[in-house]
């Protein structure tokens, strides 16, 4: 039995990803037409962390848009690749309304998680963020859930989005990378981000308990936000 700081973390990580991702699981899967209540969210704490920041990575050009979705996700999360394709249908349901933000937040028990992130931001400092996105959801059944380094895997997509290899393995081992990758971590776990994926719309924290929990909040936002005649 693990009884190490580390170790009970770990554990805990694990049963917070687990109940995440059963529920996730769920929510893709719940009837379109279920009738729900919206929650308001959960207010969060941004005098330490931001929710968002300027080098945050956006999946779409939006800079008008009056909302904002930022995703903490984990690449090896289950959860995180069963809600893709539900963040990709609200991408192409509110167009240039909603910009999208991706935050990293591999967590402990996935041990390729903080690769998968490495991978994606060496691809991005080449202009090839949404590509590794898709990549890595598109494959996580192929690496995902395995105790051996998926590097050469990584690699490997990189050959295929047919990136410079020179300047992607200097950014996938450079240390400034994983330290941008821990910025992410660190801003979420300020912000109270306990598992993947956890949702946030305009600085509020989304608990996702239906299927249409997120577009609802976003709904109220956009709402929120429109201009008053």
């Amino acid at each position: 039995m693990l009884k190490t700081p580390i170790g009970r973390l770990a554990i805990t990580a694990l049963a917070v990803t687990v109940i995440v991702t059963v529920a996730v699981f769920l929510l893709v899967t719940w009837d379109s037409d279920t009738s729900t209540v919206v929650d308001e969210g959960v207010p969060s704490d941004t005098a330490s962390a931001a929710v968002v920041r300027d080098n945050s990575h956006r999946l779409n050009t939006a800079p008008d848009a009056p909302v904002t979705v930022v995703e903490f996700l984990d690449f090896e999360c289950e959860g995180c690749r069963a809600a893709y394709p539900m963040v990709e249908e609200l991408r192409q349901r509110y167009g240039d309304r909603v910009e999208f933000v991706l935050r990293y937040f591999p967590l402990p028990g996935h041990f390729n998680g903080e690769r998968a992130a490495r991978a994606v931001e060496a691809a991005a400092q080449q202009g090839s963020l949404e590509p590794m996105y898709r990549k890595m959801f598109d494959t996580q059944e192929q690496w995902g859930e395995q105790r051996t380094p998926a590097d050469e895997v990584f690699r490997g997509f990189a050959e295929e989005l047919g990136l410079d290899m020179a300047v992607f393995d200097t950014a996938y081992a450079d240390p400034a990378t994983a330290d941008r990758v821990r910025l992410d971590i660190d801003d979420g776990e300020a912000l109270g981000v306990m598992g993947t994926p956890t949702f946030f719309v305009n600085g509020m924290q989304i608990p996702l308990q239906t299927r249409s929990d997120l577009s609802d909040a976003i709904d109220n936002a956009l709402q929120n936000t429109a201009p008053t005649s």
